[in-house]
C-alpha cells in the first residue's frame, strides 16, 4: 500500500544521506508503536516497509468469530471470508490495516516522531563519522563569522573554529576556502543545551559540534606530512614541535636514513616545501631543526636565527646558559621573548641568555679573586701539584695554557684538559 509518509521520508533520507535500511527500521519502529497504542501492548501484528517502492503493509492477527465483541482482537467470519473464502471460525486471520485508519492525531504523532528520529539519526551519524576523523585535515568554506569564531561548512557539515583556534594575524571572510584540523567532536547533551544562553551553544543542540583548528600543533605536523613525502613515508621523523600561531614555530626532525638530510627534506628545493606551509599559515616563521640527544648541540640549533658562541648546560638543575654575541641578543630573545620560550618548550630545558660581553666581563672578575683551591672539580692532589709548581690563582693557571700545564710534573694531557675545562677555556 503506497504511503505518503514513506515516500516523504525516503526523499528526506536521500537528501540527508540516510541508509535505506536504517530508515526502514525507524519507520517500522514508529508504526509498531502506533499499533500498540491502537490495539494494545499484547497485540499480534507485523509492519513491513519497502523504501524502494514507497509503500508499507501492516497486518494484525485477529480471531475469526461469528459475532464481534472486541473489534481490536476479533473479525467477523463474513468479513474474513471476503478475503479468504476457506477461512473458518476460531482461526486467526491477518487483517490488513490502512494507516489512514489510525486517525489524524496518531498520524501527526507519527510524522513528528519521524522527523525527530531522523534528526537524531543524522546527529549520531555525523558524530560517529567525525569522531573517528579527529586529527585529520579538512577543507571547507567559511559560512559565517561571529565574535566567538567562524562557522565552516565541509561537505554540507557545519564545523566551528573558535577565535582561540584560529591564527591571530589571519582574517577570514565569508566564502573563503580554508584548511583546518579536526580537533574535537562534542556530542551535545540536550538538558545542558537548554541551559546554555549563547547563540552558538543553542545551535549546537541540533547537531554535534565539530571543533576545528588552525592554531593546534597537530595542524602544523599534518601540513608537513602532506608537503614532505619523507615524513609521510616515515623516513624523516618529527621529534618535537613548539608553536606560537601566526608568529613562529620550531620543529625538530630526525632521519632514520643517514643518506637523507632531514632539514633539507623539509625545506625542499629552493625552499619550495617550507614556503608552501608558510603561506598556508599566513606568513608564520618556521625554524626546522635537526634533532640531537646532546643538550648543548640541540639548544644551539634551536636558538636559530641566533647563533650562540657557547652553551653551558647544567643537567642537575636542567638549566642552560647560552652565550650570545651582543648583536644577536635581540634575535635570540625574539619579540616578546617568544624565541627563547619556544626553545625552552622544544628542548625541555630552562634557558638563560647572556651577552658575550657580560660573560667575559664576569669571567674576568671571577678570575682575579679565585684561588686554585676554589676552582670546582680540581682534586686536592692536583691542587698540591699546582701549588708546588708555584701556581696559586686561576689567573696564573690560565696564563700557562695547555703547554705550560703539561710541563708541570704529574700533570698529563687528560688532567690538563680537565683543568682548562673548569676554567671555561
Amino acid at each position: 500500500m503506497k504511503s505518503e509518509i514513506v515516500s516523504a521520508a525516503a526523499e528526506i533520507a536521500r537528501e540527508k544521506r540516510i541508509d535505506k535500511e536504517d530508515l526502514r527500521d525507524i519507520l517500522e519502529d514508529i508504526f509498531s508503536t502506533l499499533m500498540k497504542r491502537k490495539y494494545g501492548e499484547d497485540a499480534d501484528f507485523d509492519v513491513i516497509v519497502n523504501i524502494d517502492r514507497g509503500d508499507m503493509e501492516i497486518f494484525v492477527e485477529k480471531e475469526v468469530v461469528k459475532e464481534v465483541t472486541d473489534p481490536d482482537r476479533q473479525i467477523a467470519l463474513s468479513e474474513a471470508a471476503k478475503v479468504d473464502p476457506e477461512v473458518e471460525e476460531g482461526e486467526y486471520f491477518a487483517e490488513v490495516v490502512n494507516p489512514e485508519s489510525f486517525g489524524r492525531r496518531l498520524i501527526n504523532i507519527a510524522k513528528q516522531t519521524l522527523m525527530q528520529r531522523l534528526r537524531e539519526y543524522e546527529k549520531n551519524k555525523v558524530y560517529e563519522e567525525y569522531k573517528s576523523r579527529i586529527g585529520e585535515i579538512v577543507i571547507g568554506d567559511v559560512h559565517q563569522e561571529t565574535r566567538a569564531g567562524y562557522f565552516i561548512v565541509v561537505d554540507r557539515t557545519e564545523m566551528f573554529m573558535p577565535k582561540s583556534e584560529s591564527i591571530p594575524s589571519e582574517r577570514l571572510r565569508r566564502g573563503d576556502s580554508v584548511r583546518a584540523l579536526i580537533k574535537e567532536v562534542v556530542k551535545p547533551d540536550k538538558s545542558e543545551d537548554e541551559e546554555e544562553p549563547d547563540r552558538r551553544k543553542r545551535r549546537r543542540g541540533h547537531r554535534p559540534e565539530i571543533i576545528v583548528s588552525r592554531a593546534d600543533e597537530r595542524f602544523l605536523i599534518r601540513l608537513f606530512e602532506i608537503e614532505v613525502p619523507e615524513i609521510f613515508d616515515g623516513i624523516v621523523e618529527i621529534k618535537k614541535v613548539a608553536r606560537r600561531p601566526g608568529e613562529r614555530s620550531k620543529i625538530a626532525v630526525e632521519s632514520i636514513d643517514k643518506r637523507v638530510d632531514p632539514v633539507g627534506a623539509c625545506v625542499g628545493m629552493r625552499g619550495v616545501r617550507i614556503q608552501s606551509i608558510v603561506r598556508e599559515l599566513n606568513g608564520e616563521k618556521i625554524d626546522v631543526i635537526a634533532f640531537s640527544n646532546e643538550p648543548e648541540i640541540f639548544i644551539t640549533r634551536a636558538l636559530t636565527p641566533a647563533k650562540p658562541s657557547r652553551v653551558i648546560y647544567n643537567p642537575e638543575e636542567n638549566l642552560a646558559v647560552a652565550i650570545i654575541p651582543d648583536k644577536d641578543m635581540g634575535l635570540a630573545m625574539g619579540r616578546g621573548e617568544v624565541n627563547r620560550e619556544l626553545v625552552q618548550e622544544l628542548t625541555g630545558v630552562n634557558i638563560e641568555l647572556m651577552k658575550e660581553s657580560e660573560f667575559y666581563e664576569k669571567a674576568m672578575e671571577e678570575e682575579t679573586v679565585t684561588e686554585v683551591h676554589e676552582i670546582p672539580g680540581l682534586s686536592k692532589k692536583i691542587v698540591e701539584k699546582l701549588n708546588e709548581a708555584g701556581i696559586h690563582t686561576a689567573d696564573e693557571l690560565k696564563s700557562l695554557g695547555l703547554q705550560g700545564l703539561l710541563e708541570i710534573p704529574g700533570i698529563g694531557q687528560k688532567t690538563a684538559q680537565k683543568i682548562l675545562s673548569q676554567l671555561n677555556i
